[in-house]
């Protein structure tokens, strides 16, 4: 296979030829492949069924704290549910909240109340900044970009590299504009990139010295426990160093079970200061008497302990760790030649970020379409879609059957190399 940058006119006018039958061979097979959204598998929802008959008609329904779970009460969720996620977190259960099924959803919320309520003395509610503005860690998650257009913020993107954010231009950033009101974070195995921040990021983000008091990282840990390498990344945790550095008001950390069980029925849950929450509870308290116990009751049966979750994780990896090694193996064998595409290798996660010949995204996934493989849009993970080099495309392997994943990645790579060629002979 050929190196295409290099490649004579007539060697590329050759190879383009040979991709064109290839992509018209695929579109005559008529397949229906779908990889855009980072799903669990059939076979990762079976590994839980067992959950759903640990809570029936002859349970004790009684947590930990004497409450009849199928009645009112606990707005910050049972006792024994809290300290699973505080282990999860990594910090004290009393920092905990446990909401529905949805951590989005507690974002979301979050930046609702922070809109409405000055979380910081002598700050203003954000929606009475009308210059508002949030950085975005760019690749990043297109849902936490959502959130933020929603409440009309302004949003800067941040460059990220193998150790996180761009931190020089983080801490000059919300060092000189008290607007920036925030960061979204996705600080383990990150979506899409499937990097983790390294220590030095961390303890940058703890030492933040904002211009606005009420500056709020927004740390969505979705993917702490989702290792699918014998050698897992660490991160450092966030809380403990904000404590250290005096800024323990700054993160606020979020997490579910929604990738450990069930995406529709898990549980979610944030943590965060003392500070922080009396803000948070005192608007739950008008939005919800409580969330749904006897499914944190169910969770909780079921794993016994932090320790089982971690032992559940083990099944997932099992059957994540292939497919990550189709997609691995097929760019590598197919695109790398080439020489017109680069993607991350990440241990962990749910994603694998690749950055095609600048300028080809949107074709790459348009061709995919016609060809019958659906891949998240073209742009989604800048703000705005706005991709500035149309070069960044999320593979999201969790969701097909193996055979299904490898047809699907060869697809992608066949579109991907007549995208470059079409690129390259234009000039």
């Amino acid at each position: 296979m050929m190196e295409y940058l290099n490649a004579a006119a007539q060697e590329l006018e050759r190879e383009y030829e040979g991709l064109k039958q290839q992509y018209e061979d695929v579109k005559g097979k008529g397949l229906s492949l779908n990889m855009a959204r980072g799903k669990p598998g059939k076979a990762q929802l079976d590994l839980s069924l067992e959950m759903l008959d640990v809570v029936n008609s002859s349970s004790e329904f009684v947590g930990a704290d004497g409450m009849d779970c199928r009645n009112y009460g606990i707005l910050k969720g049972i006792d024994e549910c809290r300290k699973l996620f505080g282990e999860i977190l990594g910090v004290d259960s009393e920092n905990v909240m446990v909401g529905g099924s949805s951590s989005l959803n507690m974002m979301f919320d979050t930046i609702s109340c922070l809109m409405t309520k000055p979380v910081a003395e002598g700050c203003k509610p954000w929606y009475e900044v009308p210059d508002r503005k949030f950085l975005c860690p760019v690749p990043g998650y297109d849902r936490h970009f959502g959130i933020t257009q929603y409440y009309g913020f302004e949003m800067i993107p941040v460059p990220m590299d193998e150790n996180g954010p761009d931190m020089d231009l983080v801490e000059r950033l919300v060092a000189e504009d008290e607007n920036i009101k925030g960061i979204w974070c996705v600080p383990k195995y990150s979506n899409p990139s499937g990097i983790t921040y390294s220590d030095e990021t961390v303890r940058r983000f703890a030492a933040l010295r904002p211009a606005a008091k009420d500056f709020r990282i927004m740390w969505d840990n979705a993917y702490c426990i989702h290792d699918i390498s014998d050698t897992p990344d660490e991160l450092l945790n966030i809380y403990d160093e904000c404590v250290k550095a005096g800024s323990e008001d700054m993160p606020i950390l979020f997490c579910s079970t929604s990738k450990i069980t069930f995406p529709g029925a898990g549980v979610a849950a944030m943590a965060a200061s003392p500070n922080n929450m009396k803000v948070f509870t005192a608007r739950y308290n008008y939005q919800v008497i409580s969330y749904d116990k006897l499914n944190m009751l169910r969770h909780v049966k079921y794993f016994g302990s932090y320790e089982g979750v971690l032992e559940h994780m083990k099944k997932h990896k099992a059957v994540l760790a292939p497919k990550f090694e189709i997609v691995l193996n097929t760019l590598e064998e197919q695109l790398k030649p080439t020489g017109t595409a680069a993607w991350t290798k990440p241990n962990g996660g749910y994603f694998v970020s690749v950055d095609v010949l600048e300028g080809t995204a949107k074709r790459v996934v348009a061709l995919c379409k016609e060809a019958g493989l659906v891949l998240t849009g073209a742009g989604a993970t800048y703000p705005l879609g706005n991709d500035p080099k149309d070069s960044n495309i999320r593979i999201a392997p969790s969701f097909p059957p193996n055979d299904e994943l490898q047809e699907a990645m060869d697809v992608f790579c066949v579109c991907a190399k007549l995208a470059a060629c079409e690129k390259l002979l234009q000039g």
